[in-house]
């Protein structure tokens, strides 16, 4: 099973990563949300797509109204795809994906006043069993993946680990509270082969390096920020580039994980940070390895 990964979009998705998409044909794609500042047009454009497609709406998506009108208008577009603190089997390709708390801006647990304008005030031991029992009732034949834009806390409390704060000192665990329960409610009763999330840039602020995007527990649960800002880029020889995280998985076991940058126009694998694999069965010919990661 193949799942692409859109991370923190902030606006930047048209056309190309449509056809993209049709290019490299996953099959399905996850959204970890800020798609832009409340605008709809993103929202209606993922709701268009023929893959099964499974989404978490961010703390940018309110478009700072605190009503929750902006929030809601994208929910609305998005239909079933929207899973904030609720499960959407993806069958196919056979996929069981949870969202999280929707709106999460990380620091523990938080909502903001366009999530309480939609929801009501949720706290934290709420949110975390919302989580855990919309996991525990998905068939459990299926591979779980929890879907959430903070990732859990308990992932590290440096600047550069997944959801370390980098834009104040000092740093600190950033994480989401709620997620990090829910997490070890849903492993006491099924395995949980992988977490995605973003929020946390890849860049860390004020030139200090680049964040620690992927990591695996002790109970064997992957943890993946796919927050790569900006996602549309140009290389060095003036190629356009589209990002995308990528992960496989077979008989329920993360076998691969990596960050990719695509030529939209034509498919085309550029360039490749891996950051798991398994060993492959049949290695890839020799002409289809992608180019070093760029500078």
């Amino acid at each position: 099973m193949r799942l692409a990964i859109a991370g923190d979009l902030h606006g930047q998705w048209d056309r190309r990563d449509v056809d993209l998409l049709s290019r490299i044909a996953p099959d399905a794609l996850l959204v970890v949300g800020d798609l832009s500042d409340g605008h709809q047009r993103i929202a209606a454009s993922l709701a268009d797509l023929s893959l099964p497609v499974a989404c978490i709406l961010g703390n940018h998506d309110t478009g700072k109204d605190h009503s929750g009108h902006k929030l809601q208008r994208q929910i609305d577009r998005l239909g079933e795809r929207h899973c904030g603190w609720a499960l959407r089997h993806l069958d196919p390709p056979g996929l069981a994906v949870v969202g999280g708390r929707p709106g999460s801006a990380g620091g523990g647990h938080h909502l903001s006043r366009a999530v309480q304008a939609l929801w009501g005030p949720v706290e934290l031991a709420e949110s975390a069993g919302r989580i855990a029992a919309a996991a525990l009732s998905a068939d459990p034949r299926l591979p779980l993946v929890l879907l959430a834009h903070c990732g859990p806390s308990g992932l590290g409390s440096t600047a550069s680990d997944p959801c370390g704060r980098d834009w104040k000192s000092p740093a600190c665990d950033w994480g989401d509270q709620d997620l990090a329960q829910a997490i070890e409610q849903i492993r006491v009763e099924r395995p949980l082969p992988l977490v995605v999330f973003g929020h946390m840039h890849h860049a860390l602020k004020r030139g200090r390096g680049e964040r620690r995007s992927f990591l695996i527990d002790r109970r064997g649960t992957a943890y993946l920020n796919a927050a790569f800002v900006p996602r549309h880029a140009v290389d060095g020889e003036g190629r356009q580039l589209c990002h995308l995280s990528w992960v496989e998985l077979d008989q329920g076991q993360l076998i691969h994980a990596s960050h990719r940058w695509y030529e939209p126009d034509t498919g085309r694998l550029l360039y490749e940070q891996r950051l798991h694999q398994q060993p492959l069965v049949q290695q890839q010919a020799v002409g289809d390895q992608p180019e070093a990661l760029p500078c």
